[in-house]
């Protein structure tokens, strides 16, 4: 006998933990998550099982094998294939009746507003690198007024910073600017996760080059990445309980089994944050920092 989707069989099992008509609400959000890589399609698979009911999902790159240690779409079989298209397949796998738009070409300035029309929420799901694409669509979420939650997966753990309207937005916080591409890299490294629960267990530094853009990964953090955004995400999207905005943030970290909150009053342009990024990078790129502008 094959099964008939019913949603509200589907999704029965999460209440309790929401009430019958926050899950119907739930169904009414729509999403947008840009990026299908290491953490984006496990973001929408997750928020799919909650119920979501219509997502926008942007990438323009295809499955490949350096992929297959995180990225939740990525097998032999889906090797070479779009990863929006995998992501949506498999999402609508979950739920046949969600409303998945999708974005092949990725997110650029003649279609930002189009990947962020009408939706309730974005989920950061860009490459560590995507400088051009997370300075554009934050942009947008700031002007627009979108809440953002980013969660970052760091070693075996993962970070978390919300950016919501009328509070401190990712520009003022990560302090990006112009610079050059290795300075923004720099400073989303040690901005993501001030605590740096990560850094006592990186035993090949060596596997860490800013410069040519190549950094470890592990699939632990990117399914501990996916649990956090959810739950923000509820918790924005059902104005349920108190969510921690940048300047605050904070990191678990699964291998050194601990867990901590940061506050960064002027983000990057604390003093914290400006010994820490020196300090990175010595270690990473070895020349001394530009003068501060």
């Amino acid at each position: 006998m094959t099964a008939r989707f019913n949603y509200e069989e589907a999704f029965s099992r999460n209440l309790g933990w929401v009430t019958p008509e926050e899950q119907q609400r739930l169904r009414g959000k729509r999403v947008a998550i840009a990026g299908m890589g290491g953490v984006g399609a496990v973001h929408l698979l997750t928020l799919a099982r909650l119920g979501i009911g219509a997502f926008h999902i942007a990438d323009f790159d295809c499955y490949d094998i350096p992929n297959l240690n995180r990225q939740a779409a990525a097998f032999m079989s889906t090797m070479e294939q779009p990863k929006v298209a995998v992501a949506a397949r498999m999402a609508q796998d979950i739920n046949p009746q969600l409303e998945i738009r999708q974005f092949g070409d990725g997110v650029t300035s003649a279609n930002v507003g189009q990947f962020l029309d009408g939706v309730d929420l974005y989920v950061d799901g860009l490459d560590f690198y995507a400088f051009a694409a997370r300075t554009l669509v934050y942009g947008h979420c700031a002007a627009q007024r979108i809440p953002a939650t980013m969660a970052a997966p760091l070693g075996m753990g993962a970070s978390c910073l919300n950016f919501l309207p009328g509070q401190m937005s990712f520009e003022d916080y990560f302090q990006w600017g112009d610079r050059p591409e290795v300075d923004k890299a720099l400073r989303f490294l040690v901005g993501l996760a001030p605590a740096s629960l990560h850094r006592g267990y990186l035993v090949w530094p060596q596997g860490v080059d800013l410069a040519q853009r190549r950094g470890p990964s592990t699939s632990m953090g990117c399914q501990l990445c996916a649990g956090i955004a959810a739950s923000q995400a509820l918790k924005i999207l059902l104005g349920r309980g108190k969510v921690m905005a940048a300047p605050y943030g904070f990191q678990y970290d699964a291998y050194s089994d601990r867990y901590v909150t940061t506050w960064r009053p002027g983000g990057n342009r604390h003093p914290l944050q400006r010994l820490a990024m020196a300090l990175a990078r010595r270690k990473f790129i070895g020349t001394a920092p530009p003068q501060a502008n």
